[in-house]
């Protein structure tokens, strides 16, 4: 009796480390955060990514006209980190929940400061600090995986995608830079170590004074004569001010350069620029 009675204690006490020491096992619906330099700042998102496991998601696991906690779990998050417009909507610095409210042919997206939510559960929608409306697209293969992304990433726009089965939506954020920018040139201008060349870079991608642009391209090279880089920017000026000639000009002192910098990319890219000047 005493060896069985020391056998089960011994046996408790094995099931009780076991259960103590845990078992790992994989999420089903497992976290991802993704962060994008966007902009003067970033965008981040914190969601959860259930798997479609043969299952109709959209007007059935995700009923059409209801709120949807878009993703699993907690609530998904989006934080911005300079004040944007989301849909066309202007939203302050900050984190905001995600839900939307799917449909056939038309998706309501809304932003709400309930982050703290587990899913839809504590919504209010007192909270909501945009409310917009988006068109879904089919995608031609099925995601299995529920997946959001940012693309198609510019200087002051991107997109936020959500995509699951074969439902993509895209959801466009924008921010008003260029005056901050301008401000920022305005002053780097007053001090010793001007940036002529972030200047003028910025001038020519944003189309606004090119005269000045070529004037900062100009300064640029003369504090750093075999700069190639500087010269090809100055010679794409000259081009889309008309000036083919100087940039003709202008790319070969860059070729050369960058010949003697041996950047082969430096010189296919002044190459391009020539051959569209013809």
């Amino acid at each position: 009796m005493k060896k069985l009675f020391y056998a089960i204690i011994a046996t408790v006490l094995v099931n009780l480390g076991l259960n103590a020491q845990g078992i790992k096992t994989p999420a089903p619906s497992p976290t991802q955060t993704i962060k994008q330099d966007f902009a003067l700042s970033s965008i981040e998102i914190v969601y959860s990514r259930p798997n479609m496991k043969g299952r109709t998601v959209f007007g059935d696991l995700a009923p059409y006209g209801k709120l949807w906690r878009t993703g699993a779990n907690g609530a998904t998050k989006i934080t911005f980190g300079e004040d944007v417009k989301v849909g066309g909507v202007a939203v302050k610095a900050g984190s905001y929940a995600l839900y939307t409210i799917p449909n056939k042919d038309e998706w309501e997206v809304i932003l709400n400061k309930g982050i703290n939510n587990w899913g839809v559960d504590g919504y209010q929608a007192s909270d909501d600090v945009a409310k917009f409306k988006v068109k879904p697209m089919t995608m031609p293969m099925a995601m299995e995986t529920f997946t959001m992304q940012v693309a198609n990433v510019m200087p002051a726009s991107a997109e936020i995608h959500i995509m699951w089965e074969k439902t993509a939506v895209s959801i466009p954020v924008s921010a008003d830079i260029d005056a901050k920018i301008s401000k920022s040139i305005e002053t780097a201008m007053t001090v010793d170590n001007r940036p002529y060349f972030q200047a003028a870079s910025y001038y020519f991608e944003t189309g606004k004074d090119l005269s000045k642009a070529l004037s900062w391209a100009d300064k640029a090279i003369e504090l750093n004569p075999k700069a190639f880089w500087i010269m090809h920017l100055k010679a794409k000026i000259q081009a889309k001010l008309g000036d083919k000639a100087g940039a003709t000009a202008t790319a070969l002192k860059s070729i050369d350069s960058a010949k003697e910098a041996k950047n082969d990319d430096y010189v296919a890219l002044n190459e391009k620029l020539i051959a569209t000047l013809k």
